[in-house]
């Protein structure tokens, strides 16, 4: 298995773990064997932390692999909760320490300062001064523009990102990969086959275009490859369920490498994307030259969940939208906040009639349950 530094390029995400121990078990050994050794988990991933944990420690492993999980900042109420369930977290993981640890789900910078006003900072210094926490990062579930503001708010050691070939401006996209990688920080990957939907859910014309190209490759070669392509992605998690999607990823990761990728595959992926953005509605490239606006909206995030609606479908669109325009964080960046003043149509180099998209987008992404639904969560999770 290749490295970038101490960690594996290719991480097993624990979160789909199989529900057979026995098979979940062989999972991990196998791939310990071969070279993985950063295993992704998180408090509110049910009977994760457990399974990891039980296995590691039955079979004398846990010296061999990093083990990251999230405190579920969203649960954490004062600062006694962040000792609260870090402490569940080390007995579930039958461990004294954790390799990785990150703020579950940071949405903005705003967000981040609300558990500084808790005192999180010091309990960090604490933590790690103890040596119960070797490095702190966060996952991100925001707009472009919220992820580069929070990489200045604190001095972060890593940080996992949602990022794959479909959508390079979704989230923190390629931009806020580069950005972290000037700064120096490790930068985790997270759904490089969106949920499995860049290897099933593949429009047929894709997966013809992908066959052409390389007929015994499969479709989560093609993803994964795409990522260790770049030299700014250091792990790129797999939420692998099986020996056979466990040993696929594995030999991709041994061909692996930087700038790998040929004239004839950079064409490929411009293929498969140029299917996609045939199904796109609005023809938004997310260069942000319209942004910032004054009245809070993400306009290249709004312009590419709607996308992704047309092109994966109703369920992946809402999800990415109430993610990425802070459906359930303090700040929100909805399409409907748009005022219409025309000054983002001036910067717009693809000349797309903002407010009036902004518009379809309200009425396709914001149905009259929306705003209700989230705000019921927001407040149910303030009081948990």
């Amino acid at each position: 298995m290749k490295h970038r530094k101490e960690l594996s390029i290719l991480g097993l995400g624990c979160m789909r773990f199989p529900k057979d121990f026995k098979k979940t078990e062989e999972m991990v050994i196998a791939a310990v064997a071969e070279g993985v050794n950063y295993f992704d988990t998180a408090y509110t991933y049910g009977g994760s932390e457990e399974t990891l944990g039980r296995i590691l420690a039955q079979n004398d492993l846990r010296d061999k692999v990093n083990i990251a999980t999230k405190l579920p900042a969203f649960f954490c109420k004062r600062y006694s909760d962040f000792d609260k369930y870090f402490s569940r977290q080390l007995d579930r993981l039958k461990t004294d320490h954790i390799d990785y640890y990150l703020i579950h789900m940071l949405t903005d910078a705003e967000s981040w300062k609300s558990l500084c006003g808790l005192g999180i900072e010091g309990w960090i210094k604490e933590k790690k001064a103890e040596g119960k926490i070797k490095r702190i990062g966060f996952s991100f579930h925001g707009g472009q523009q919220d992820f580069l503001k929070l990489m200045d708010v604190y001095d972060w050691e890593f940080c996992l990102i949602q990022y794959n070939y479909s959508d390079e401006n979704y989230q923190a996209g390629v931009k806020g990969l580069k950005r972290a990688a000037e700064k120096g920080i490790p930068v985790i990957i997270m759904e490089p086959l969106l949920g499995g939907k860049l290897v099933t859910g593949l429009p047929t014309e894709a997966v013809k275009v992908l066959k052409n190209a390389a007929p015994d490759r499969s479709p989560a070669s093609w993803g994964l490859r795409w990522l260790w392509n770049q030299p700014e992605v250091t792990v790129v998690i797999s939420g692998m369920n099986s020996m056979e999607q466990l040993e696929d990823n594995i030999r991709t990761a041994s061909e692996s490498s930087e700038g790998m990728l040929t004239e004839e595959e950079r064409r490929t992926f411009e293929q498969v994307k140029d299917v996609f953005n045939r199904t796109f509605k609005i023809k938004c490239t997310g260069c942000g030259y319209c942004m910032p606006c004054a009245f809070g909206v993400d306009i290249p995030s709004c312009f590419s969940c709607y996308n992704t609606r047309h092109a994966m479908g109703w369920f992946m669109g809402m999800e990415q939208y109430i993610s990425s325009t802070g459906g359930i964080s303090s700040v929100r960046h909805y399409a409907s906040l748009c005022k219409k003043c025309g000054k983002c149509v001036e910067k717009c180099p693809q000349h797309i009639e903002i407010p009036k998209s902004l518009d379809e987008v309200k009425k396709a992404m914001e149905p009259i349950w929306f705003k209700p639904v989230l705000g019921a969560a927001r407040a149910f999770l303030r009081r948990v």
